[in-house]
Formats: C-alpha cells, sequence, structure tokens
C-alpha cells in the first residue's frame, strides 16, 4: 500500500547506531525529517548527510528530529559515520536506521514488494531509497520528496519546505512559491474577506482568489 501526504506513519520499530525504537517514540511532540539512502559509503550520501549534520542547529529551532537510514546494517553505519564528519566539518549525532532486510523501505513504499539485496549489490540495486518524509508531531506525513541517484538532494530546500509546514499547521494560510520564513502568506480560501481580518488583521487582495497578509507571529 503506498504511502501519501497525510497518512500517519506506520511506527514500525528500528535498529539505528543508537538503539532500538519505534519511530512514533522517536518522533514524540517533534517534528521529524527522515531521509533515506541505497547505501552506505557512497558519494552523494555522504555529501548528503554532511549537510544534514551541518545544519543541526537549524532542526533544533524548530524542534525537528533528522533521521537518516540506509539500506546497509549497523556497523556499516558507525564506520561511515567517521567519513560524514570528517568530510562535512560536523558532529552526524543523528542516528542512521539499519534497513537490511528493507523492512522500512518496503513499509514506506520506496521499494517495491519483490525487492531483495544481491550478494556483491551496489548502490544501484536500491536505487528507489532516495526520499525525503517530513511529519509531523501528530505523527502525519506532511511532505514527501523523491529523487534520482544522480541528484543531490537540496537541504536549503527541505529547511525552507519544513518551514512553510509549520506556518501552515493548523493555521488557514498557504505559502507562494518561492517563499521563504518572513514573507507575507497567502489567506486560505476557507476565510470570507470578514473573517480573514478578523482573524489576521490586514489582508492585500491581489486577487478575488489571492488575498496576502503578513506571516502570522
Amino acid at each position: 500500500m503506498a504511502l501519501r501526504i497525510n497518512d500517519t506513519l506506520p511506527n514500525l520499530t528500528v535498529q539505528t547506531d543508537q538503539g532500538s525504537f519505534a519511530l512514533h517514540d522517536f518522533i514524540g511532540d517533534s517534528w521529524m525529517i527522515l531521509f533515506s539512502h541505497p547505501k552506505d559509503f557512497t558519494p552523494v550520501c555522504t555529501t548528503e548527510f554532511g549537510a544534514v549534520a551541518q545544519l543541526a542547529e537549524e532542526w533544533e529551532k524548530r524542534n525537528t528530529k533528522v533521521i537518516g537510514l540506509s539500506v546497509d546494517g549497523v556497523d556499516e553505519h558507525v564506520q561511515w559515520k567517521a567519513d560524514i564528519e570528517s568530510f562535512a566539518g560536523a558532529k552526524a549525532g543523528f542516528p542512521i536506521i539499519a534497513d537490511k532486510d528493507l523492512t522500512v523501505s518496503k513499509a514506506f513504499d520506496m521499494l517495491p514488494a519483490d525487492a531483495y539485496l544481491p550478494d556483491g549489490r551496489t548502490a544501484a540495486d536500491s536505487a528507489s531509497v532516495r526520499v525525503v518524509f517530513i511529519v509531523s508531531p501528530d505523527k502525519k506525513v506532511q511532505l514527501m520528496m523523491t529523487y534520482p541517484m544522480s541528484v543531490g538532494r537540496n537541504f536549503a530546500e527541505v529547511l525552507r519546505a519544513l518551514d512553510a509546514l509549520q506556518a501552515t499547521y493548523r493555521t488557514p494560510i498557504a505559502t507562494p512559491a518561492n517563499w521563504v520564513h518572513g514573507q507575507d502568506v497567502i489567506v486560505a480560501l476557507s476565510l470570507d474577506d470578514a473573517a480573514a481580518r478578523e482573524k489576521f488583521g490586514e489582508i492585500d487582495a491581489k486577487l478575488p482568489y489571492l488575498r496576502t497578509t503578513k506571516m502570522p507571529a
């Protein structure tokens, strides 16, 4: 069964380089970003894990826990982290899920049900495991991004998307194209003009269906 936006994240118990735990327990009252990879000790993945490590303070500011996934074992993860930290110049303090049996990758619809890992495999054998999930404190999937093997993820965009999700979470607003934190937001169509002014104050009607207002505090 495919995992879609607004689905509850499966509460799998995962084994990581920082121990075993249920994902819902890990999330707690925080937001969570899960970013997955097809293999340890691969070049693009090393740069991506390094980028996440460098953003540790930004995740913390946003009450967000990050967790990686790679289709290798705990021992490989521990060794790989040394390379990641050396490359990035930052501590990789987040856990990495060991998904050697593909349980998480299949449950999260990142691989077909009949996928398996052949002996002597390369990253190409599990190439589909290249996804970002952003999950809200109510344990629901809010965003998914899927990338091909050749394209490194832009974690500045992941951070921007997280800001937008947190700004609009349970608030009747949306964010326009290229929005960054602090810019004006779009008033939801569920509010008429009077209700929008009562809730947000001044609104700017660019079009009858496109009304903006200052980003709520």
